[in-house]
């Protein structure tokens, strides 16, 4: 059996493939944790060669992946600040295997009515009230010839311990100079908050933003030439322990790495300091996973010319929609982000001078950076994304 740190590295690692293969130069935000347990869900009632694709999607066994799925479903939920459901919608007329729906959480099974437009308005329902309202509406639509939906929701909020003020700033390089940035801005005496990772591509700048849920929001600077992939893949290989990673109270002096310095500066009291100036986002992007079929998993599941989870249900089933709907928002106060994953299934997601010298570091996320929403204690990233282009100025 699957161990629940076997689950989360297996999570994680869905979500360094999938920002390596997808995030670029435009916005985006998505959730690995959102879809990994729906396609261990899929794996464990697959067959033939959908069940060995989806396996290797997810990284463990088929027979682990149920009870697999279960543990991780029960662990996210169990994170303050999280919540997270899951949901199952069948026709009457579909029979399901009672073993794999007896795995689901209880009280996740609904039906699906003759009537799209009702069940639009009930699964559109569920979404709203599972993520806060952050996310409005499912992905994946049910006609008439929808026999199953199978959809994951989750809702992330989280203050910050030490909350950010707003600011501006004018960039004088980069994508974004010349322009007037809206800004949040904030100092702390905890260096440690900021370190540089030596990554396969390069160093990486990781400022830990704390928050008091346990839910910690990592943003991540590579160097100006690395792509968004490599960047967010490298901040998984730093949360992992894969590469090295020098905390910021070990940091010499000078530029450091992208985005930070470290220099000795007089100050009117001992202690050290860290000064943080990045840009409040609010990001929202949609997912077409068949799109990238391979890496999901769902190549030979989405082919309708035959059936593939006799695991499910002794009926023919094939995956015509796969979708996730995700937005995320960092601000003065705190974190929030929302997505839903949904799979149909058819028959066939500045100092004053004084007198001591003290160590002062300044990070600064002026251009083009990635973001990670880390549970503090078991390390899974609950969300991921990339920031293309700053928000305009109020007015």
């Amino acid at each position: 059996m699957a161990s629940r740190a076997a689950a989360i590295e297996a999570a994680n690692a869905l979500t360094a493939r999938w920002g390596s293969t997808h995030a670029g130069r435009t916005d985006t935000v998505f959730s690995a944790a959102g879809v990994w347990p729906l396609l261990a869900l899929l794996a464990a009632g697959a067959h033939g060669p959908a069940r060995a694709e989806l396996a290797d999607a997810v990284g463990l066994r088929p027979e682990d992946a149920a009870s697999a799925a279960r543990e991780f479903l029960a662990h996210v939920g169990a994170i303050p600040g999280v919540h997270a459901a899951t949901g199952l919608w069948t026709r009457r007329t579909l029979p399901l295997r009672p073993e794999w729906s007896a795995g689901l959480p209880p009280g996740t099974h609904g039906v699906l009515t003759s009537d799209p437009a009702a069940d639009r308005k009930a699964l559109d329902a569920w979404v709203s009230e599972h993520t806060g309202g952050l996310i409005e509406a499912m992905p994946v639509a049910a006609d008439g010839d929808t026999e199953l939906i199978l959809a994951a929701a989750q809702a992330v909020r989280t203050e910050w311990v030490k909350p950010f003020w707003a600011s501006s700033r004018h960039p004088e390089s980069g994508p974004w100079a010349d322009r007037r940035l809206p800004t949040l801005r904030r100092s702390t005496a905890l260096l440690d908050e900021v370190a540089v990772a030596e990554t396969a591509h390069g160093p990486l700048t990781v400022l830990k933003v704390l928050g008091d849920t346990g839910v910690d929001v990592h943003l991540l600077l590579g160097e100006a030439e690395l792509t968004a992939g490599q960047v967010l893949a490298g901040g998984v290989d730093a949360l992992a322990g894969r590469c090295p990673v020098v905390p910021g109270d070990r940091l010499i002096q000078g530029a450091v790495g992208p985005g930070l310095t470290v220099r000795e500066v007089r100050s009117t009291t001992q202690e050290p300091r860290l000064d943080v100036t990045t840009v409040p986002f609010d990001l929202s992007s949609e997912h077409d996973l068949l799109a990238s079929a391979r890496l999901f998993g769902l190549a030979t599941a989405s082919e309708r010319t035959s059936g593939h989870f006799d695991g499910i249900s002794p009926a023919p089933l094939a995956v015509a929609s796969a979708r996730q709907a995700a937005r995320a928002t960092f601000g003065e106060l705190g974190f929030r982000a929302g997505t839903v994953t949904a799979v149909a299934m058819n028959a066939g997601s500045v100092p004053p001078p004084p007198p001591y010298l003290v160590r002062r570091i300044e990070a600064v996320f002026d251009r083009p950076f990635g973001f990670l929403a880390v549970h503090r204690t078991s390390r899974l990233v609950l969300t991921a994304g990339w920031v293309a282009e700053p928000p305009q100025p109020a007015g």
